[in-house]
């Protein structure tokens, strides 16, 4: 088994093939990972060292940057980003640079999957053409080409490979029984459909449904704090019902490589068929607005003491994306930060699992600096928290005894301050 991208989605699936008996090659273009990872050590919180040790001492996994390796491998895996650029538009450079790195390599009857969230059309399309112009094969004749979803959730301890059922279609029949062959190895329920289009439509139809639904409370809670209602009573009451709803939470704003990102792969190849998607995009502006709203509640709460947001000591509490979690990619919390900036204000973050802040193409400015203690001293020098990020590693009862103020957008301390003045909720 090659797997390309050793990440959030590629490592964890990587590991669970090598679990069910294959023998695993991981491929990627980071010197660093790789060398991490052949010597035992996890770079990503929710993956333990003792797992990857385990694999990779008992040798079915290896990790390499060496691309000529892909020859070794019954079947490729590619598992790498799928981010936009000018604003909302899509960009497959990781796709096609990584079809373009195994292409030369490919053998007769290997298959190739797609895991990376795209737009239909990407597989039978884009990456088909690619493969074969650098190997001189016909994918469906001399490889097998396929796509599958990834359905990572990281920080949910319920969450595996294993367990979650795994949607797949093929450029042709025989390409979705090998790529059905090579999944039944790891992953135990399988859900065939009838073409890459399908499966790719899948992905982005889920990850839309969150992002919809998500705008839709987060639109809510800023209409029911006008009217002074808490939306999260709301929500708890409302999920009593057992038939015809679903929960969703709001928050400070979207984060993570898929929702924040998946819906405007739909939006731009829509265009291309003369579709609109008024829906997906008044759901982006919404969630969009969510950083400013929660700024105007910290100019609110602070001004409840007589203070401005100009010179107050901020702290950011919580950087990642998603609680119990050390991603921060897409986080709103870095938008956060760029606003209490721009209003003058001085910040500073707590986050238990992002000890430094890594350097990122959006957010290069924060590279480097270095997480604050979480102490009872520490948070009475600041002159507002703001909760961003509901970790369970983080001691709550230290914020509400010793916080100026509070603006909490996810719940996390109402049970420990509701109904003081010192607590707003955004």
């Amino acid at each position: 088994m090659g797997i390309v991208g050793l990440g959030y989605v590629g490592l964890p699936l990587s590991l669970r093939f090598a679990q069910n008996g294959a023998r695993v090659i991981g491929f990627d273009i980071d010197p660093a990972k790789v060398a991490s990872l052949n010597a035992g050590q996890s770079y990503i919180l929710h993956i333990p060292a003792e797992e990857i040790a385990a694999m990779t001492g008992s040798g079915a996994f290896a990790a390499t940057t060496d691309f000529t390796r892909v020859s070794e491998c019954a079947a490729v895996i590619i598992c790498v980003p799928t981010p936009l650029v000018n604003g909302r538009d899509p960009d497959l450079s990781y796709v096609l640079n990584t079809g373009r790195a195994i292409a030369p390599h490919l053998q007769k009857g290997q298959l190739v999957c797609l895991e990376s969230t795209t737009y239909p059309g990407t597989t039978d399309t884009d990456l088909r053409v690619v493969l074969e112009e650098g190997s001189g094969l016909k994918a469906g004749v001399d490889f097998h080409l396929a796509f599958s979803p990834e359905r990572e959730d990281p920080g949910n301890p319920q969450s595996d490979v294993s367990h979650i059922p795994k949607v797949i279609g093929g450029l042709t029949p025989a390409c979705q029984k090998r790529a059905m062959e090579i999944y039944g190895i790891a992953v135990k329920t399988l859900v065939p459909v009838e073409s890459c289009r399908v499966a790719e439509a899948v992905k982005l139809t889920e990850n839309i449904f969150r992002a919809v639904n998500i705008a839709m409370v987060n639109e809510l809670k800023v209409v029911y704090a006008a009217m002074g209602i808490d939306i999260w009573q709301v929500i708890e009451a409302a999920k009593t019902k057992p038939f015809g709803f679903m929960p969703f939470y709001p928050g400070p704003g979207l984060g993570g490589h898929c929702i924040p990102i998946d819906p405007f792969y739909l939006t731009w190849k829509a265009r291309e068929y003369g579709q609109e998607t008024r829906f997906i995009e008044l759901a982006g502006e919404v969630n969009t607005a969510m950083p400013a709203y929660v700024i105007r509640r910290c100019g609110e709460a602070l001004a409840s003491q007589g203070r401005a947001l100009k010179d107050a000591r901020v702290l950011l509490l919580g950087i990642a994306y998603k609680a119990n979690v050390d991603d921060d990619r897409e986080s709103p919390g870095y938008v956060l930060w760029e606003l209490l900036e721009a209003e003058g204000a001085h910040v500073a973050y707590h986050d238990p699992h992002v000890p430094v802040i890594r350097p990122s193409r959006e957010h290069s400015q924060f590279a480097g600096i270095e997480n604050t203690a979480l102490t009872a001293g520490s948070v009475a020098g600041f002159d507002l928290v703001l909760l961003a990020t509901n970790h369970q590693a983080v001691d709550y009862a230290i914020v509400a005894q010793n916080a100026r103020l509070v603006v909490d957008t996810r719940n996390a301390l109402s049970a420990h301050m509701r109904g003081r003045e010192n607590y707003f909720k955004a």
